[in-house]
């Protein structure tokens, strides 16, 4: 697979289709794909800042281009969240990872009794699950809203630990202001869940990500507050 050609451009709009963008690009506006399940609009404000943008691999889709980073004063920060799996996964049989013991047989995507794990760990049983993080803030929030999603996966992950799987629980951070994430408590029945999964042994990391030379990369661990 060829690595993705880059350009730039400048933000104009997020359209009403939250996978679509408006980015002028040579001066013309052009239709562009944001790769992220959510309005970026409610974490950054992107309008008229240069952008960094993607070729799109596929054929079959009706945009050039998808967005992949904004600048942030003197460096770009990814905006595809979907990178940050990929970072993680590239790097879990690094030494930076040594705290989860063996990991020779690593799988991506995996389900056990119908958990789609991100990664899992099939020489201890592990179940990694990885949340990136959009916040520019020294100090970031997580969850910053209800999810049912996510309510289903701490409720499933509780259940899959009691039947002797072990787990842990990864915050990607797509800017490296980012040095602490706590958990957000107000969202009650999420904080009881992920409380319960941290008592019966859930581990807790944390790591920014920045890009380097357009490609991302782990930049530091960032510390987990509950």
């Amino acid at each position: 697979m060829s690595e993705p050609i880059f350009v730039q451009g400048v933000f104009k709009e997020e359209l009403k289709n939250r996978f679509l963008c408006l980015v002028e690009v040579d001066g013309k506006d052009t239709l562009c794909y944001i790769p992220s399940s959510c309005r970026l609009s409610n974490f950054v404000n992107l309008v008229g800042k240069d952008v960094l943008l993607a070729h799109n691999q596929s054929s079959n889709t009706r945009t050039e281009y998808a967005v992949y980073a904004f600048r942030d004063k003197r460096q770009f920060v990814l905006l595809n969240m979907s990178q940050a799996n990929r970072v993680i996964e590239r790097g879990i049989k690094g030494r930076r990872f040594s705290f989860l013991g063996k990991r020779v047989n690593v799988k991506k995507e995996y389900r056990i009794e119908g958990y789609k794990s991100d990664l899992y760990i099939d020489d201890s049983h592990t179940i990694v699950e990885i949340k990136s993080i959009l916040s520019f803030d020294r100090n970031a929030l997580f969850p910053t809203v209800y999810s049912e999603r996510a309510i289903d996966q701490l409720t499933k992950l509780s259940d899959l630990m009691d039947k002797g799987y072990k787990a842990c629980y990864l915050f990607a951070s797509l800017s490296p202001r980012v040095k602490e994430v706590k958990i957000n408590g107000e969202i009650t029945r999420y904080h009881e869940l992920f409380m319960e999964c941290v008592n019966k042994g859930m581990v807790l990391k944390g790591y920014s990500i920045r890009l380097i030379d357009n490609e991302p990369v782990i930049h530091s661990e960032i510390k987990v507050i509950v």
